[in-house]
């Protein structure tokens, strides 16, 4: 039996040896926070937003900023996520494009219409000098009629 008053003393003498600290690696939250985007985790979007551990507007060594790596995925659950904590549907890549561009050049009719809806400059070039329309593909039949559609308007 211990003694009266004696107290733990951490590991018994014959084990002593020190438990190695385990190894984790680190990644920096753009790095989690982006490829939350890509698997459109939205619930971890919202956290990392909501605990202002990722700036929306940070260009990512990509050359992309959040809202196009959500445009890119095709989720359009995640671009409405990102634009209610305030991205910039009017902010370009590196190269000059704006998420519409890569709504049209991916053949993403829904986000190209929540883009529209939201104002999203139809006008805009890129560094080659394209509208976001020059780059639909001819069989993207529903994004040729949106974009007829809203020049009308």
């Amino acid at each position: 039996e211990p003694a009266a008053g004696a107290r733990y003393q951490g590991l018994h003498p014959h084990r002593q040896q020190r438990l190695k600290p385990a190894r984790t690696v680190r990644f920096p939250n753009n790095i989690v926070f982006q490829d939350n985007i890509r698997q459109g985790n939205l619930e971890q979007v919202g956290r990392f937003i909501r605990a202002r551990k990722v700036t929306l507007s940070t260009l990512y060594p990509s050359g992309l900023v959040a809202l196009h790596e959500a445009v890119l995925a095709g989720n359009l659950d995640c671009v409405k996520l990102l634009v209610r904590y305030s991205a910039d549907i009017h902010q370009k890549d590196e190269n000059g494009w704006t998420p519409l561009h890569m709504a049209c050049s991916n053949g993403y009719t829904h986000i190209a219409r929540y883009l529209i809806s939201l104002e999203a400059r139809l006008d805009a070039t890129n560094d080659e000098g394209e509208k976001p329309s020059d780059l639909i593909d001819a069989d993207s039949k529903d994004l040729v009629e949106l974009f007829k559609a809203a020049r009308m308007d």
